[in-house]
């Protein structure tokens, strides 16, 4: 593919043209593939992916030494190494090993009308994805989208062009040996930023958009596409302490929640602590933050406890930090957790760490959020953790996919009648 870094706009729209009839013929002989012809694509491209190492990691530090302004969690999501490498060759063996999805029955049965009805799953045909930073993401869509019998058109972050481009040609490489389009999986071959502008407008291209990143480019979407989108919101996830928390496990699963990665978008932002055993519990939790490199925010209330907290404000509250940073709050019991949560959350994910199972119920029943959690840290927020081999993204939407959107989420359905010669009365 050729890759153009800046363009005239009359090139760009015909490049863009391209790029969707391209792949949407791809979408139509990938929607009949086999599942072992799929199958077999992702085992190469994931053999691809670990060949070129060598190569993946120079692109990488090109990627790293032109980036301008990054902070450190967004370098963070850029850098690869050994182990994310693997991750990336792993997740696309690991979604090769699911059932595949494109044939399903879904549902059938027979009315009184005597009718044989299925509701049988179906690719959703050409998908665009627009992402930021994370160039592991190149590799989970393309994989995904192969798996679910679509057709994709890449445009990652300009930070992470050429890394990602040396994925996709992996990824290429991989239908090369199933006999499968090279088109099936294409990245926008530019850093411009008008060609995103341009994607968004090709309904007669694409099918769906999901983009991944940051507030301003999930507005954006959602403001000019002109086809349905799948949103992925910003990350503002809460950890709630309740008044029957274990405290040991509380302190595990805070710190987890917070520190394992911060630049993930389940990494916890907030901190919630039923102010009924903050006097009990609250020092030790922020001892532990504080300890592991966090940097605190806290109420009033919080700081009466702690003075290491520093103010914080009601912006903080609503916002993901993906860095070293926790917003804390003493909250009267469930209900005032409930409330907060509702009122400043992104409805993506939220954890309740107690012993009461009716507590925790209640708080499943009434928080507002795609993913939530009892006893176990906001970072199993993720499609390989629920046993999807891998995820576009976390779905903060309530139609057509919720929560991590794996190979299941990209298809949609038709309905297939039999008859033995019904007539309508």
């Amino acid at each position: 593919m050729t890759t153009v870094l800046r363009a005239e706009a009359s090139d760009i729209q015909a490049i863009m043209a391209a790029l969707g009839a391209r792949a949407r013929g791809a979408a139509a002989i990938l929607a009949t593939a086999t599942g072992e012809q799929k199958d077999r694509a992702l085992h190469a491209a994931a053999a691809a992916i670990r060949r070129e190492r060598a190569r993946l990691m120079d692109a990488n530090q090109q990627d790293i030494a032109l980036a301008r302004d990054l902070s450190a969690a967004l370098l963070d999501r850029l850098k690869l190494d050994d182990n994310r490498i693997e991750a990336m060759a792993r997740g696309l063996e690991d979604v090769a090993a699911l059932p595949d999805p494109i044939g399903t029955v879904i549902a059938r049965w027979t009315p009184p009308n005597g009718l044989d009805i299925s509701r049988v799953r179906v690719p959703l045909g050409v998908v665009g994805i627009i992402y930021e930073s994370r160039p592991n993401v190149t590799a989970d869509a393309g994989g995904l989208c192969l798996k679910s019998g679509n057709a994709a058109i890449l445009r990652g972050g300009s930070e992470s062009f050429l890394t990602s481009g040396v994925i996709v040609e992996c990824l290429q490489e991989g239908l090369k040996k199933a006999k499968l389009p090279n088109e099936a999986i294409q990245r926008v071959p530019t850093r411009d930023r008008a060609a995103v502008g341009v994607m968004l407008t090709m309904r007669d291209a694409i099918d769906v958009i999901v983009p991944r990143g940051g507030r301003s480019l999930i507005e954006r979407v959602q403001a000019e596409a002109r086809m349905p989108v799948i949103g992925h919101l910003e990350g503002i996830c809460h950890v709630y302490v309740d008044r029957a928390a274990d405290l040991a496990m509380a302190r595990r699963v805070v710190v987890n929640s917070k520190m394992r990665r911060t630049g993930v978008c389940g990494a916890a932002e907030t901190l919630l602590v039923d102010r009924s055993i903050a006097g009990s519990c609250l020092q030790a939790i922020l001892d532990d933050l504080i300890a592991a490199g966090c940097a605190v925010r806290g109420d009033a209330a919080v700081r009466k406890i702690d003075s290491r907290a520093t103010p914080a404000s009601e912006a903080d509250w609503r916002t993901e930090y993906l860095d070293a940073v926790i917003a804390v709050a003493l909250v009267d019991g469930v209900e005032g957790a409930i409330e907060h949560i509702n009122r400043h959350g992104s409805h993506h994910t939220e954890a309740i760490v107690t012993e009461d199972s009716a507590t925790a119920e209640r708080f499943f029943r009434q928080v507002d959020s795609a993913i939530l959690l009892h006893n176990a840290s906001t970072q199993f927020a993720d499609g390989g953790e629920f046993g999807m081999g891998a995820e576009i993204g976390i779905s903060t939407d309530k139609f057509h996919a919720r929560g991590p959107v794996g190979a299941d989420k990209l298809t949609s359905y038709k309905y297939v009648v039999r008859g033995t010669g019904q007539v309508r009365p």
